[in-house]
């Protein structure tokens, strides 16, 4: 399948992601371009989450998706992919924003989910298509999804991970920021109730409520 190619200047370049700091001036995609056009919901999470993640982002994204709202997430292991398949399994839309070109997968094991995002909702990177994966776009890859999203949930996540910087990027970017709280023993919510105790809003039942207070 052919690569779409957007460049900045396009009409079809994304209004909220033209106004973050470093924007992609060039986008390679495949799938339904129109969902850059709609409200956008990241999640993103630990690539070791314990089956809380999985509970709560099946019993929330339905709520997501009856609001017409497009969930995006990074096609990672983990929280990326549960909130991918959570929402194609819900007939909604997703948006993977991958850190490695589009002729590329990875992980591996999440070959058939790309595919089927690639059929069912919309995949884009700002890398050449043969671009291989390196740990140090995956950073980059973040200013992207935060940028593209109205708002940002973080599940289960690390004191020092990934998905903090996702969210702080968001936050850099006025962005709505969502945490779902959980147990100050474990090591996975440390991330989470740090971001509420800095003011994120904690997520205390699965009607998603998008208005802030």
């Amino acid at each position: 399948r052919q690569f779409i190619v957007i460049s900045f200047f396009d009409e079809e370049y994304p209004e909220k992601l033209r106004q973050i700091y470093r924007p992609p001036l060039i986008l390679f995609a495949q799938g339904n371009l129109s969902l850059l056009k709609k409200d956008i919901v990241t999640i993103v999470g630990s690539r070791y989450p314990t089956h809380y993640s999985r509970d709560v982002i099946n019993r929330l994204v339905p709520n997501l998706l009856d609001q017409n709202k497009v969930i995006a997430s990074g096609l990672a292991r983990g929280v990326d992919a549960l909130a991918h398949e959570a929402t194609l399994k819900n007939n909604g839309r997703t948006v993977a924003v991958v850190g490695n070109g589009l002729n590329h997968s990875y992980p591996q094991e999440n070959y058939s989910l790309q595919e089927q995002i690639k059929n069912n909702g919309l995949i884009i990177s700002e890398y050449l298509p043969d671009t291989p994966p390196r740990p140090y776009r995956f950073p980059e890859r973040n200013r992207i999804l935060a940028g593209l999203s109205e708002s940002i949930i973080v599940t289960e996540a690390k004191e020092k991970s990934g998905s903090l910087i996702t969210a702080s990027l968001g936050l850099q970017e006025n962005r709505d920021i969502y945490a779902v709280p959980g147990p100050i023993t474990s090591k996975l919510s440390a991330g989470p109730n740090q971001l509420i105790e800095a003011g994120a809003t904690p997520i205390v039942d699965f009607k998603f409520k998008n208005e802030k207070i």
